[in-house]
């Protein structure tokens, strides 16, 4: 089992080095593997010096990498350095031991040689596919701290169990505005709070998607921008806040970078997880509840099923709300006491929760604002929406389900207030979340938008529309829009 040495230094050492998906050690083990599989083809004079250089390099950082953290990616590297070694080494060996060398016929070492660099090519290849996630700084004026906590409704019967004691608990992690800390804080990890929980809920995900664990074991190795229980921002400013729920089989920490660049300029952040729902979900008191629903392939069903599982959601979003409310009037000493601003309050979810995020809307009016990102509007179309809201939607395709726009364009018309619907194009469904930092840039998976710009069109266009409507900031709101894609425009009733 690999063990994580604790500490900052850790943090820089395993850094991804910008653009090359790899850490400084796993750059050494590459360049170390390199030269020897070249020492072989290298003068005579020159070949004793490059081979015990390139020994040097390779083997204290393969012995210290399998320490820090040893990914998948780079068993192809020490394989093919392996089977060049004894080649690059023996002539040494012979020369100290007296023993006439011998140069192998180049047409004979040529084959070696190929294999063992098509071989250490895998590592930097993989390393590419499969990265550790780097996520964007964030470009607000705050530094960003984070928080879990965990409530159950006294009064909703858990509906996943036959316990008729068994009340439905919801966690929830907040991203919020911050003080800035000393540079080379330790930062957040990603996906739980601990190593191990990122873990648990990396190989569920992984499972969910129909991967191999070890693929992404990448993953649960990343740090993001915040810092787990970093004071809040000084000054008595009060944060609009923005709920989030994921999609199906998601999990809370699917849209971090998302929730940080969104933190950093001013909001506070809620994001669940749905016990039985989420592929993973780790309590407080160490017990991990995996998901129980299920597609079952026949779209017509699923779709039945989806609006049940929708209404669950929608409740969640609600409680969370109304326990967010008690926190921010709360008498006790907690840091958000009076600092979030539950009169100014936007619903959001992707999938499964984009369309938790419109029922919640539907159903109470505390919610000024919404946000769907991809997600198909299950459940009753009434009551109209009496809030603005904002759809992102992936590129449309032959592929698209043919119900999908009518269905949204529905909700999104017979609303009462102005509302958005934003085709995004080169997106596709796993671009509005964390997927295109870490899965291959496959364009039907993540879309073709990039692993630096699919954060962006998604912050740059959620911001400016929850600027718009929770905080009235004036401006040409749908010419913002309109500059990430195809949008749409439904007036409110009154402009009609």
């Amino acid at each position: 089992m690999w063990q994580r040495v604790p500490g900052v230094e850790y943090d820089r050492v395993a850094e991804n080095i910008t653009g090359l998906y790899l850490s400084p050690l796993e750059l050494l083990v590459l360049l170390g593997a390199v030269a020897l599989v070249v020492a072989r083809w290298l003068a005579p004079a020159a070949r004793p010096g490059v081979t015990m250089a390139a020994a040097a390099v390779f083997v204290p950082s393969a012995i210290v990498l399998s320490v820090t953290g040893f990914r998948w990616q780079m068993l192809p590297v020490v394989a093919g350095a392996s089977v060049a070694s004894p080649f690059a080494l023996s002539p040494l060996l012979r020369r100290r031991t007296g023993r006439p060398t011998r140069r192998a016929r180049w047409w004979l070492a040529l084959p070696g040689s190929v294999a063992c660099t098509g071989l250490i090519a895998i590592g930097p290849v993989a390393a590419w596919a499969f990265p550790v996630p780097v996520f964007p700084e964030p470009s607000g004026r705050f530094a960003v701290g984070t928080r879990v906590v965990q409530w159950t409704d006294p009064l909703r019967p858990e509906s996943f169990t036959a316990d008729p004691h068994d009340r439905r608990t919801v966690v929830l992690q907040l991203w919020y505005p911050a003080r800035k800390g000393p540079a080379g804080g330790q930062r957040a990890q990603y996906l739980g709070r601990t190593e191990q929980e990122a873990r648990t809920v990396s190989g569920a995900l992984a499972r969910e998607a129909g991967l191999p664990g070890f693929l992404v074991d990448g993953v649960p190795r990343a740090r993001t921008h915040a810092v787990f229980g970093a004071p809040v921002a000084g000054g008595g400013e009060r944060f609009p806040v923005v709920l989030f729920s994921p999609g199906s089989g998601g999990v809370r920490t699917q849209n971090t970078a998302w929730a940080e660049e969104l933190a950093s300029h001013g909001y506070a952040v809620a994001a669940l997880d749905h016990p039985y729902d989420s592929a993973a979900v780790v309590l407080a008191d160490g017990r991990t509840i995996h998901a129980k629903i299920a597609s079952t392939g026949d779209r017509d069903e699923d779709g039945r099923l989806a609006v049940g599982w929708t209404a669950v959601r929608a409740a969640d979003l609600r409680f969370a709300l109304t326990q967010l409310e008690h926190l921010d009037r709360g008498e006790n000493t907690d840091p958000l006491t009076g600092r979030l601003d539950t009169g100014r309050v936007a619903v959001t979810g992707h999938s499964m929760g984009g369309a938790a995020a419109l029922q919640a809307a539907r159903q109470d009016r505390r919610f000024d604002a919404v946000i769907d990102l991809d997600g198909y509007p299950h459940g009753p179309a009434l009551p109209a929406l009496q809030q603005p809201a904002l759809a992102l939607t992936q590129a449309i395709t032959p592929a698209t389900d043919p119900r999908y726009l009518p269905r949204l364009t529905e909700a999104l018309r017979a609303g009462t207030a102005t509302s958005y619907r934003l085709t995004v194009p080169g997106a596709a469904h796993l671009t509005f979340m964390d997927s295109p930092l870490y899965l291959p840039p496959v364009p039907s998976t993540v879309g073709s938008l990039g692993r630096h710009e699919s954060p962006h069109v998604v912050a740059a266009t959620t911001l400016a529309f929850l600027d718009a409507t929770l905080r009235h900031t004036p401006g040409d709101l749908a010419g913002v829009l309109s500059d990430y894609g195809d949008l749409s425009v439904y007036p409110s009733a009154k402009s009609r």
